[in-house]
């Protein structure tokens, strides 16, 4: 492996893997990529992303777009591929980063730098910590994980030919209940080290 690392995180909703990802990048001092991926790719191109907020990280809708030759209309599939391309371009620069979801493990997947973690977490560590986060009751948090969970398989499912969280998809998978989101960054921060090293 060159000197340039690639972390790829994809993570269960409710797991930390979002603060686990900030963690290992703020340790290593590189860029973490997430929902900042649009300012980045607007500031990049003199252009403004905004609106596309509502489409980041969704599946194609049927009934509203068209496909063809293999390309579609819609606006969800052109921010998918928008956002693959600066992933590739950035990788290619040989910048290190974090990037949390986005379809990274499978973008990258045969970039030799590239290192893939799927972080997930006990159902009951997942709802305590969503209902500390959002001030919700327990049903409330179980309804959020359900859904963010199947936005995030069916948005990965539709632009990859691997399946989300699938453990052989992954370089790692880690259960994040175990061992806490700060033990858990530190536990991926050292399996990183020795295989950088």
């Amino acid at each position: 492996m060159s000197n340039q690392f690639i972390i790829s995180v994809s993570r269960e909703f409710g797991s930390g893997g979002h603060d686990i990802a900030k963690a290992v990048a703020e340790h290593f001092g590189v860029s973490l990529y997430d929902k900042n991926l649009l300012d980045e790719i607007g500031k990049e191109k003199g252009m403004d992303l905004s609106g596309f907020t509502k489409s980041d990280e969704k599946i194609i809708n049927v009934f509203t777009s068209r496909s063809v030759n293999g390309y579609n209309s819609s606006p969800e599939y052109a921010l998918a591929e928008m956002q693959f391309d600066f992933i590739k371009e950035k990788a290619a620069s040989g910048e290190s980063f974090v990037i949390c979801g986005r379809c990274a493990d499978y973008v990258l997947k045969d970039n030799p730098s590239l290192i893939s973690i799927f972080v997930h977490a006990d159902d009951l560590s997942k709802t305590e910590r969503i209902m500390k986060l959002h001030d919700c009751s327990m049903p409330q948090a179980i309804k959020m994980i359900e859904k963010n969970n199947k936005i995030r398989r069916e948005y990965h499912n539709q632009f990859c030919k691997t399946k989300w969280g699938e453990l052989k998809n992954y370089d790692i998978c880690v259960n994040s209940s175990r061992l806490g989101v700060s033990g858990t960054a530190d536990f991926l921060i050292d399996y990183i080290n020795k295989r950088r090293a």
